[in-house]
């Protein structure tokens, strides 16, 4: 166990180093520009993300398919993870991963046209999509969209199950004196009452948890932002220079390099938004939508109030409170966050664990259907029931063992998504950039997708 350890976290530490950084943030840049800056077209994908597409094909609402993929993406990361990169890189970090947001709407966007460009129907009715269908539809390149699927279903058991339950059970244990097979079976219940009813089940009640644990949580930034209001001018000075000149924070992060600060807050808004990572256009595929441009901006709000907004809060807020009370250990990120949140009194510690409990469950929700997307695409043939009883399963296990190899392998499996999707996004960039041009820059939004390249996939894809 100690080899296939150190092996993984060997493959792990190669593949999230600088190449893939700058792979992931170069496509971000070269999507922004190619596709003529569709960032600015934020707002109006704010308002379709709300609207309902009457008479559009698919499965959930375009609010539905946002809310599960912001399920999968809101975790952790954007409260423990945004602290881990202000401690090891300095809050000029925060500034590094706010602008990776910035830049990766424009992936998250040419991921969610992508999808719903090259989606088929199934036998069943169900409507799938992704990178997988993308890379074989598209692009004849079965083999890799195989391996895509491979290493998302790996993943799903690590990022999306396992490490979420265990970390559920470790803050109820800790915090409650819970006993962690406890916590697993409720947990293992509750997630199943939702899962066992596919995809429909899954947007309905993210619908509803999403916006509700997410803005409360926010609420959690404003209020220590409003009880550290003379620092937060002076924080947001602080990140902007130290991004560049990390001796200006002073103190413990007198170390700080710029590229410490750049690598770890590029690194926290990659790993947080999932932006490139080929996972959010999974459930892309299955909204009802006109056409695939609409949902593509849709898609891209979601990077937008992952890591654009909350992430960016979560930073603002640690730095400010970092100012405000000079003797704060900010040695690791988690004792960082405890301590900023334990200023709001009385429900502070409380609003943080409710925090980190419902963002974890939530992505154990979202990547379910990410898992079984994938392993229906592998092979299609009931599959659906035998996966979910997997997951749910597992969901009680990750509950109760150490997760240290199942850390390192799910991190491996990441950056494994990452690579084929990557090369579809590239290698599709022209018919990305065609059908924005044709949809968004020449005002016809609101027409109807034109079905001749989704019957060809209809014909075409395996799962039919």
């Amino acid at each position: 166990m100690d080899e296939i350890n150190n092996l993984f976290t060997l493959l792990s530490s190669l593949l999230w180093g600088w190449p893939m950084v700058v792979l992931l943030l170069g496509t971000h840049v070269f999507l922004t520009f190619r596709l003529r800056i569709p960032q600015r077209r934020l707002l109006t994908g704010i308002r379709l993300s709300v609207e309902k597409d009457k008479g559009a094909k698919g499965d959930v609402s375009q609010f539905g398919a946002l809310a599960t993929a912001l399920a999968a993406t809101i975790g952790t990361g954007n409260i423990v993870g945004v602290a881990t990169a202000v401690a090891l890189g300095g809050p000029g970090a925060v500034l590094w991963c706010w602008l990776t947001g910035i830049f990766g709407m424009a992936t998250k966007y040419a991921e969610g046209l992508l999808a719903v460009k090259y989606r088929a129907r199934g036998s069943d009715g169900r409507t799938y999509g992704g990178p997988m269908y993308a890379l074989e539809l598209g692009l004849g390149m079965k083999w890799l969209a195989l391996a895509f699927a491979a290493f998302t279903a790996l993943a799903s058991f690590g990022i999306g199950c396992t490490v979420q339950a265990n970390s559920i059970a470790l803050l109820a244990s800790e915090t409650f004196g819970i006993p962690a097979w406890a916590v697993g079976l409720t947990v293992s219940i509750v997630a199943a009452s939702v899962i066992m009813g596919g995809v429909k089940s899954i947007a309905r009640v993210c619908t509803f948890f999403v916006p509700f644990m997410a803005g409360l949580y926010v609420m959690g930034c404003l209020v220590i932002l409003f009880m550290n209001a003379e620092y937060v001018w002076p924080a947001l000075k602080l990140i902007a220079e130290s991004a560049f000149n990390p001796t200006a924070a002073g103190g413990g992060f007198v170390g700080a390099t710029v590229m410490m600060a750049a690598r770890y807050g590029i690194a926290r808004g990659l790993f947080s938004n999932e932006s490139g990572m080929g996972s959010a256009p999974i459930v892309a595929a299955a909204a009802q939508t006109r056409n695939p441009v609409r949902q593509a901006l849709v898609s891209s709000t979601g990077t937008f109030w992952d890591t654009v907004v909350i992430c960016a809060l979560t930073g603002l807020m640690l730095v400010s409170s970092i100012l405000a009370y000079p003797d704060i250990s900010y040695a690791d990120g988690a004792t960082l966050t405890k301590v900023a949140f334990s200023k709001i009194p009385y429900v502070g510690a409380p609003l943080l664990t409710f925090g980190i409990i419902t963002f974890a469950f939530s992505t154990i929700l979202g990547w379910s259907y990410y898992g079984e997307s994938a392993v229906n695409y592998i092979e299609h043939r009931r599959v659906n029931r035998f996966y979910r009883i997997l997951y749910i399963v597992a969901l009680f296990f990750g509950s109760i063992i150490s997760l240290d190899v199942i850390w390192n392998i799910t991190d491996t499996m990441n950056a494994l998504m990452a690579i084929p999707n990557l090369v579809c996004l590239l290698m599709l960039s022209n018919v990305a950039a065609r059908e924005t041009d044709n949809y968004l820059w020449k005002g016809r939004l609101d027409e109807d997708m034109e079905d001749g390249g989704h019957r060809e996939g209809l014909k075409r894809c395996h799962i039919q």
